[in-house]
């Protein structure tokens, strides 16, 4: 039988930096797990959490239903702490409608054309901050997919640009000590900046329903859910299904991509390769450097009681918990030689020696089970064809002298860097 959530130990005094001020939120809870052991609660801003790490915990986590402790919950209230909550209300297709094969097949030739952009803008040398580089990319390759006719070039692109960057949602987990600021706000900038983007998609909304262009892909589609309001319900709501799309979408992902150049920067002789056309590396490179920067916090929201294994004893975890684990204390320490990067640990999506694991599922660069990124094929063909392109256009030489430092008060997706990550680069 259960028993009751008093037989875990509580960690006194770690509070998470929603709440709080937390220097390093990773290493916050890490030294909770080094005091209190492998399950134990956090009671932070009112709100009560159970941590699991050990192998049994990971693997009760991943096996969780939906309906009763739900991911999609826990990511609400995540970004909800950032973004409007027009962002979420009424919304007609959301991000998981993104990855249909024909979708993704156009997602990549906007990539491609994006790439040719971001070739144009850099020229033959210069120096330039990688992720900065990333972010702009994943922006226009995201705008051309989704957004509408003429989004993503000119000054429409850049209006866009500068929308979405006060509208990045993953300033609720990247920068979570600033999300007191928003609310006392009331989300003032993030607002205005909401209504910058509804006039450029409405701008190619009119287009669209003018005949003058036209408007295929998800944007279609997008369009077309909407086709039965009238005019100012209909633009403001495309616009706003837009905006869900493309602030859930992009930046983790383009982070991601960020520290695989980074690490690629970093192993010259693996760098070559991939500038020679070798795909596979590309891709083994990519869940490699995805691994290392994860600095995930995997949250389900209990909607409901729950029996929960936490691999000393199950315990009733009643509705309004968060049962989380968080990657960065698992990725890298599972085992006695994950703490460094090394691309051949990957064959082909998994890790080749998990065997060696007390659990397979102790390690991940997108999740397991029904709980896997469903972005994953697409991240990985994305990052793949960005690594092979840029290397093979350019020879990047570090700005740095120590491998960057993600921002120390992350707790949640892929690291962001801490500092400006600068490369020189010209022409091969």
């Amino acid at each position: 039988m259960p028993g009751p959530l008093e037989v875990l130990p509580v960690a006194d005094g770690v509070g998470l930096p929603w709440d709080v001020p937390v220097v390093d939120a990773v290493a916050a809870v890490a030294d909770a797990r080094a005091r209190y052991g492998d399950s134990f609660v956090v009671r932070s801003g009112g709100h009560d959490h159970l941590f699991t790490f050990s192998p049994t915990g990971v693997e009760s986590f991943y096996a969780l239903p939906e309906e009763s402790a739900s991911k999609g919950v826990a990511d609400y209230l995540m970004l909800r702490r950032k973004l409007p909550d027009e962002v979420f209300a009424g919304r007609r297709l959301l991000p998981d409608a993104l990855f249909r094969r024909d979708d993704v097949s156009s997602y990549l030739a906007h990539l491609d054309r994006a790439l040719d952009a971001t070739e144009a803008e850099l020229g033959e040398r210069g120096s330039a901050d990688l992720f900065a580089l990333t972010r702009r990319l994943g922006h226009r390759m995201g705008l051309a997919s989704w957004a509408g006719p003429g989004c993503a070039e000119g000054e429409l692109f850049e209006r866009l640009v500068r929308a979405f960057d006060v509208l990045d949602g993953s300033d609720a987990f990247v920068h979570p000590d600033a999300m007191a600021a928003v609310a006392a706000s009331e989300k003032r900038a993030e607002r205005a900046a909401l209504d910058d983007v509804a006039d450029v998609i409405g701008s190619a909304v009119r287009q669209v329903d003018s005949g003058t262009v036209q408007g295929g892909g998800l944007f279609g589609r997008i369009v077309a859910a909407w086709a039965a309001e009238p005019a100012p319900v209909r633009q403001r709501g495309i616009a706003m299904d837009v905006a869900l799309i493309h602030v859930a979408s992009m930046s983790n992902l383009m982070a991601a991509l960020g520290w695989a150049l980074v690490d690629l920067v970093e192993h010259p002789d693996r760098a070559l390769r991939v500038a020679a056309g070798d795909a596979d590396l590309a891709q083994r490179c990519a869940l490699e450097s995805t691994r290392m920067a994860q600095r995930s916090i995997m949250a389900r929201a209990v909607l409901g009681t729950v029996a929960f294994d936490t691999g000393v004893g199950v315990v009733d975890v009643p509705a309004g918990w968060t049962i989380a684990t968080l990657l960065p204390l698992l990725n890298t320490s599972a085992a006695p030689d994950l703490g460094h990067w090394n691309p051949d640990r990957w064959h082909r999506h998994r890790l080749a020696h998990a065997s060696a694991l007390a659990s397979p599922m102790l390690v991940t660069a997108f999740g397991h089970g029904r709980h896997s990124c469903p972005a994953q094929p697409f991240s990985l063909a994305a990052m793949t064809m960005a690594t092979t392109r840029l290397l093979g256009r350019y020879d990047l030489t570090p700005g740095w002298d120590r491998h960057p430092r993600p921002v120390p008060a992350q707790i949640g997706g892929v690291a962001r860097s801490a500092g400006v990550c600068r490369v020189g680069y010209r022409t091969r």
